[in-house]
């Protein structure tokens, strides 16, 4: 989450935020002495997190429970910014973000959670989370998904995860980018994070670039419902006609031809 410089929260204004939410508690506050427990509704206590020996001194993180799930917020203004995210591609923003003039903070899976980290549940919990963020904080200019270097602006997000947890489509323009190949298809940007491929549209439906695009969303919206495909299938496009998705011989794409 990009904030101008400045404008990141701090360890009360987290927690100011949590107190306006019914699905989210804070569990760990490393700065605070106490200690933070919960108990589930079967009478199991959740232990709080152990301190992450890897994390600088100086960046302060919370642990925030979300759906009995996990995460970290780290890069709170009570010590330094994270690094700043690499940036490529930006939806509903009218410029691409730069370090000189936004900080950010950073929410990722619990430590408790590794491994799990691309389960669709860890990163529904993730998105709603970060939702909630950008609902209650208006200095948040920017959300970035580095998994396909994309930088979304805040309403667009905050619409579009909103309308995907709902049962909408997936929010392909920003949890996915596209960009042209050397050779002319379209080939997407962190799909490869959901279902483990990139899809690339071939030549000639690659020609026109936008309806490219949104044929892409299409279908990235219906690979990641089905968790991907092996193999070949068939697929209509927008004008009627039959598209054949194939997986690539080495496995690290799903190429669509017309048929």
């Amino acid at each position: 989450m990009l904030f101008a410089k400045g404008k990141r929260p701090d360890r009360a204004a987290i927690r100011e935020f949590v107190a306006n939410q019914i699905a989210v508690n804070l569990t760990h506050d490393p700065a605070d002495d106490s200690q933070l427990q919960l108990v589930a509704a079967e009478g199991e206590v959740i232990k709080r997190a152990e301190p992450d020996r890897r994390a600088p001194d100086d960046v302060r993180w919370l642990e925030l429970l979300r759906d009995g799930l996990m995460f970290d917020l780290r890069g709170l203004s009570d010590g330094e910014a994270i690094s700043f995210p690499e940036v490529e591609f930006k939806f509903d923003l009218e410029e691409m973000p730069r370090p000189v003039f936004f900080e950010a903070l950073q929410l990722t899976p619990g430590h408790h959670l590794a491994g799990g980290e691309r389960t669709m549940p860890v990163a529904k919990g993730l998105i709603a989370l970060a939702r909630d963020l950008v609902h209650h904080f208006d200095e948040i200019e920017a959300i970035v998904w580095p998994h396909s270097s994309s930088a979304i602006g805040p309403r667009f997000f905050e619409s579009v995860a909103t309308s995907w947890l709902d049962g909408g489509p997936f929010p392909a323009l920003g949890l996915t980018a596209f960009r042209e190949t050397i050779d002319g298809a379209l080939q997407s940007i962190g799909l490869n994070f959901w279902i483990d491929r990139e899809l690339r549209i071939e030549l000639p439906l690659s020609k026109d670039k936008i309806s490219a695009t949104r044929l892409a969303v299409r279908i990235v919206n219906q690979l990641v419902l089905l968790g991907g495909i092996d193999g070949n299938e068939r697929v209509a496009a927008p004008d009627g006609s039959l598209l054949i998705m194939r997986t690539s011989r080495n496995g690290k794409f799903i190429r669509v031809w017309r048929e």
